[in-house]
């Protein structure tokens, strides 16, 4: 292919009609005032958008356009290009065509980048028009960490050796931001973050040392390496978190921060010995987007504004439920998010505090001190608060508490681990809870999972087994044959996993004059079967299913997080 001309983007622009001859001046004397790149200008201005900009581009230098959203990226060959450079100039090589390579620039009308690209590869190359954004997101996904992981474990198995280091006094040396267990660390959480990973387990086995991610609530393996590293990493993570360093036959939990490409993270440690050593877990929890809204979570519309209208009455027990990792403390930060207001006082108990909201006084339980939710919780109700979160009702006192809290005029929220909606209000008074006390204060119970979405770059259509449709039939009767069903074959997008990302699925019962009649009644299975009538059709199932039928997710991830359990 020749060399690309230079062409001035406004000019392209102005003459295919996407910019005026005065957007193009405004935007000209905006780029001389602050030095932004003059595309960057016209976006951020509103004028146009990326893939605007990438088509004119291409249609003006006779070169395709490619979305790199749906296209399935070649890790290898994009490696041919050093990440450096592939930040700098926005590129990607994307395609080997036997004597040339494909690269996909986001502007490719610079020459010296055209240059430099042809002069690192070594090939010719042909050129493709990319989005900027779709660029950095490829980058960030494929440039792993990994291989910086695998090699800083082994420099770190080479400088331990045979002999014992004491690690303790490498703890307070000047320089151990150079000493390689820190740089395995920081890469492992550099890597975490660019997965998205909830959680990193560190795992001794036998003859070696396993890192895995937790990524959509899946564990993927990240690395291996020699299990002599394992007792350094665990004696750096301690000393992160101000644990005892020298106790390592009980378990221990701490927290620590780290920074990764200017985000605060937050980390809660688990640590636990096994038979071959520590096993380390921790929980990552980013600082840097606390934008919780409740029209962001994936609830249906209908129960979103039925929930909302609940948590705004001024007093009454709602509780969230589901397993550990289904996102409750975000639904209800969420809802805390809507009600914080200068007019109301919000306290908040809970282990550990995991969003920092501003307005609120949060609270940590620290049972080492006798810090307990009961104590705590007490002590907040003397607080004159208007609204209280319970981080979650643990045991009979705290329950009893939080109830009588709701009867005496505050909103109380908090969760509680039970399979679904219908069963909580039973699971309070098996805790000791008087049925009256749960009659008259509970307002409402939310019980909800978390659903893998199919990734949108390899989303395909396919015909369910036997008995997926058989597991579909039960919802949806005669109309299962006339969906559509799809699922993702696996792409460079989501790690050949098919899925990327997670939703939220729901259901919502509300405790009205008939449910709790019916709680009030000794025979559980009359109040089992009015919360059935009152959530009719609103169940975490039918949420799942109608999930499916969007083509938003597979019937087998439905049918995992679904309650299975036949009446």
């Amino acid at each position: 292919m020749a060399r690309p001309e230079k062409v001035r983007l406004g000019e392209i622009l102005v003459q295919q009609k996407l910019l005026s001859e005065e957007q193009l001046g405004l935007a000209l004397a905006e780029q001389k005032r602050s030095g932004r790149k003059l595309g960057r200008v016209f976006i951020d201005s509103g004028y146009v958008t990326e893939e605007q900009i990438a088509g004119a581009l291409a249609r003006q230098l006779n070169i395709p356009y490619i979305n790199l959203k749906f296209y399935n990226i070649n890790a290898d060959l994009v490696r041919l290009l050093p990440e450096t450079q592939a930040r700098r100039f926005r590129a990607l090589v994307l395609e080997d065509r036997h004597g040339a390579l494909l690269v996909g620039m986001s502007d490719p009308t610079d020459l010296f980048a055209y240059d430099e690209i042809a002069r690192l590869v070594k090939q010719n190359i042909e050129l493709a028009v990319v989005n900027e954004t779709e660029v950095l997101a490829a980058i960030d996904r494929i440039y792993r960490r990994t291989e910086d992981i695998t090699d800083l474990a082994r420099e770190l198995e080479q400088e331990m050796g045979d002999v014992s280091v004491d690690f303790g006094a490498l703890a307070v040396n000047p320089g151990l931001e150079e000493a390689p267990v820190v740089k395995l660390l920081q890469s492992v959480f550099d890597d975490a973050a660019q997965v998205r990973a909830s959680d990193i387990h560190i795992e001794p086995q036998e003859n070696r040392l396993h890192i895995r991610f937790r990524i959509d609530g899946v564990l993927h393996l990240q690395t291996q390496a020699d299990i002599k590293i394992a007792p350094a990493l665990a004696l750096r993570l301690k000393l992160m978190s101000d644990l005892d360093i020298s106790e390592k036959r009980l378990p221990q939990d701490g927290r620590f921060a780290v920074r990764v490409k200017s985000t605060r993270i937050d980390v809660r440690i688990s640590t636990m010995p096994t038979q071959f050593g520590e096993s380390i877990v921790m929980r990552l929890l980013s600082q840097g987007n606390t934008n919780l809204r409740l029209d962001a979570i994936g609830m249906p519309r209908p129960m979103m504004e039925k929930f909302r209208a609940i948590v705004q009455r001024p007093n009454g027990l709602v509780l969230v439920t589901g397993p550990t990792g289904s996102g409750k403390t975000t639904t209800l930060y969420s809802a805390l998010a809507e009600l914080n207001s200068v007019e109301k006082k919000l306290i908040t108990v809970e282990d550990p505090v995991e969003y920092r909201l501003p307005g609120i006084n949060q609270v940590q339980v620290n049972e080492k001190i006798e810090l307990d939710f009961a104590r705590v919780l007490r002590s907040a109700l003397r607080q004159d608060p208007d609204i209280v979160l319970v981080g979650e009702m643990r045991d009979q006192e705290t329950a009893q508490i939080g109830l009588r809290a709701a009867m005496t005029g505050h909103l109380v929220l908090s969760t509680l681990h039970t399979n679904d909606a219908a069963s909580t209000p039973l699971r309070l008074m098996d805790m000791g809870v008087p049925r009256y006390m749960v009659a008259s204060s509970l307002q409402a119970v939310l019980a909800q999972r978390l659903l893998r979405v199919i990734c949108e770059s390899c989303t395909t259509e396919y015909t369910p087994t036997p008995t997926e449709l058989e597991w579909l039939r039960l919802e949806l009767n005669d109309k299962v044959g006339m969906a559509k069903y799809f699922h993702g074959k696996g792409c460079s997008h989501c790690n050949g996993m098919g899925y990327r990302g997670r939703t939220g699925v729901y259901e919502l019962l509300e405790m009205t004059s008939a449910v709790v009649d019916a709680a009030n009644d000794p025979d559980p299975a009359n109040f089992l079967k009015a919360a059935g009538q009152a959530m009719a059709g609103q169940t975490l199932r039918r949420h799942a299913v109608q999930l499916v039928i969007q083509g938003r997710t597979t019937i087998a991830e439905a049918m995992r997080i679904s309650n299975q359990q036949e009446e």
